[in-house]
């Protein structure tokens, strides 16, 4: 590993609870336990969710607060407990917190259904909704595809035993999977950081690993898709909607005209990114690029890749984060000094990256840090989710769960800002590789992103009639990924399924990030239009997106989501981007 663990910070959640047998956590436990109970008794005694129930507006607004106080103090105690699972798999009193959470939070669950039929029930206007009004919207859709009470109370009860089972095995299990490396064992975390290696050599040896140690775990890895997909769509055709997708949409919030138009500018594009994927090939000296060459970092003869130290990428951000917006910054500065990421890969702490909320506008970061500009710019988009949460900060908690396709703006704008920045200020020896890294970035969100797209639509069209292999599961991602990056590979990665935790405990968690790419850029162009002025315009649309459906919310900044022109737009940012790499290449 290229930096030492021991040099990177892990964070700080003595903050939020000092340990499970402090008298902070049991105090928060029950005050969660006395809200739910609160809750149910309110429920029952005003009939909530019967023919007979009242629907004034009293007891409307009485059931907003009573929802609004239980998320805020349910939500820090979950993550607080998610938190610990996640950085060490193997700690077994935190799993077991775990699932009693779970129970508890299961009893809330049960009460959905009614709470949905009754405020499918109201009028917004009889009720004074205000903001409140997609509650009652959506409700009125979602009562459409509720099964009976008894049965959706079974569903969410077997859901701990189901679905999230099969979540947390996928979870446990490749967190702690390691993989044998030049003699040595791993974890499967930071084999797959040396994806970012300069000698192909290496990177070459970490994939072969990467995959052997896929294929040793695929069985249960199999069994845990098809449990979670099956599941899922058994209750799609049980709730009566019209295909798997269609709960998906309404989830994010877009209709499918928008998803179309969304996808037939990522299709349009796929030309342009295979000739960005040649000539990455020509400037590693090779035909076509492999699997294991996608992230590698492009070097001129005589130069090494620019080493980012855990400090020099904090200032960095910092620095630049501050042109576009001091709130911002501060709150990156904020998120250092007081502990907020856990950056180091280590056994029993799971892959990837996230920014999870734990209240008052504060969040924790889980990151798998490596010294390349990638990383930087990784954490970067992180500290845009904690900056979206310091912007929600105020809004009440039924109005701060945005969907997917709007939760990526504030991370997709910083990104940006810094990868422009970087642009801008370092040396042109270093410019290549952080116009590259940015490429690369960009290619998983609309390349590999719509391959993933293709895969789980597969796996959905299949899974109804049977379970699958997982020979066929990897059948279906070569497929997949062969018709997204064409021929511009000469080696694929069939077991991307297994990889990728957003296929258990999600469904389609993929084109909304390609939603959230194109609809930032868009904005990172209005930015760069208007000037400073703009950001408390962003800052609106941030504390704003729990409000609206996505279509509505763009449709306050003059954007059309159905149209394809808007996502032309939006990639032609990136296209450029391709162009301005080829030209680089050929100086």
């Amino acid at each position: 590993m290229s930096q030492a663990i021991t040099e990177l910070p892990t964070w700080d959640l003595d903050a939020l609870f000092p340990g499970f047998e402090s008298e902070k956590f049991r105090s928060t436990w029950n005050q969660v336990a006395g809200q739910l109970q609160d809750l149910q008794e309110f429920i029952e005694r005003h009939r909530i969710g019967r023919d007979d129930a009242a629907t004034d507006r009293a007891t409307f607004e009485a059931l907003l607060d009573k929802l609004n106080t239980f998320g805020d103090t349910l939500g820090p105690l979950f993550a607080y407990v998610l938190m610990r699972v996640d950085t060490d798999s193997a700690d077994a009193e935190a799993q077991a917190k775990l699932s009693e959470l779970e129970l508890l939070h299961l009893e809330f669950q049960k009460l959905r259904p009614r709470l949905q039929r009754w405020l499918a029930g109201l009028e917004a206007e009889a009720v004074g909704a205000g903001d409140y009004r997609i509650l009652i919207e959506e409700a009125k859709v979602l009562a459409q595809h509720l099964m009976s009470e008894a049965e959706e109370v079974l569903a969410a009860e077997l859901s701990l035993s189901g679905g999230r089972a099969w979540v947390k095995l996928h979870g446990n299990l490749t967190s702690q999977i390691t993989a044998v490396l030049n003699g040595e064992e791993q974890p499967i975390t930071a084999v797959r950081n040396l994806a970012m290696h300069p000698d192909e050599a290496v990177r070459k040896a970490a994939y072969e690993a990467e995959l052997k140690a896929w294929k040793a775990n695929e069985v249960a890895l199999a069994a845990a898709l098809n449990g979670y997909k099956g599941e899922v769509s058994t209750l799609n055709r049980k709730r009566g909607w019209e295909d798997d997708l269609a709960p998906a949409l309404f989830e994010n919030r877009i209709g499918r005209k928008t998803l179309e138009a969304l996808q037939q500018a990522m299709v349009e594009s796929l030309p342009h990114w295979r000739r960005y994927f040649a000539a990455k090939a020509r400037a590693l000296g090779k035909e076509r690029l492999d699997w294991w060459d996608l992230f590698a970092p492009i070097v001129r003869p005589g130069q090494t890749p620019k080493k980012w130290s855990w400090e020099e990428g904090r200032r960095f951000i910092v620095e630049h984060l501050s042109g576009f917006s001091q709130a911002a910054a501060d709150l990156a500065e904020r998120a250092y000094a007081e502990g907020w990421m856990d950056a180091p890969p280590r056994k029993g702490k799971v892959g990837g990256a996230y920014c999870t909320p734990v209240g008052q506008g504060a969040s924790r970061i889980l990151l798998n840090h490596e010294n390349s500009f990638e990383s930087i710019s990784t954490l970067a988009h992180e500290l845009g989710h904690a900056y979206h949460n310091y912007c929600l900060r105020e809004v009440p908690y039924l109005l701060r769960q945005e969907p997917m396709t709007l939760a990526e703006t504030a991370s997709i704008m910083n990104e940006t800002v810094i990868g422009e920045a970087a642009l801008r200020v370092l040396p042109p020896a270093d410019q290549l590789g952080v116009l590259e890294g940015g490429l690369q970035s960009a290619a998983q969100v609309i390349v590999d992103i719509h391959s993933r797209f293709l895969f789980e639509q597969a796996v959905f069209a299949r899974r109804r009639a049977r379970e699958l292999s997982a020979e066929e599961f990897c059948g279906l991602m070569l497929e997949a990924q062969q018709a997204t990056y064409g021929e511009a590979l000469a080696t694929y990665h069939p077991y991307m399924w297994a990889v990728k935790g957003h296929y258990y405990g999600s469904n389609f968690y993929n084109f909304p990030y390609a939603f959230g790419l194109l609809f930032g850029l868009a904005l990172y162009q209005r930015y760069r239009q208007e000037g400073p002025g703009f950001v408390a315009r962003y800052e609106e649309l941030l504390a704003s997106v729990g409000r609206y459906p996505a279509e509505q919310l763009a449709a306050r900044f003059g954007f059309d989501l159905e149209s394809v022109a808007f996502w032309r737009e939006g990639m032609a940012v990136l296209l450029a981007r391709i162009e301005r790499f080829e030209a680089l290449l050929n100086q």
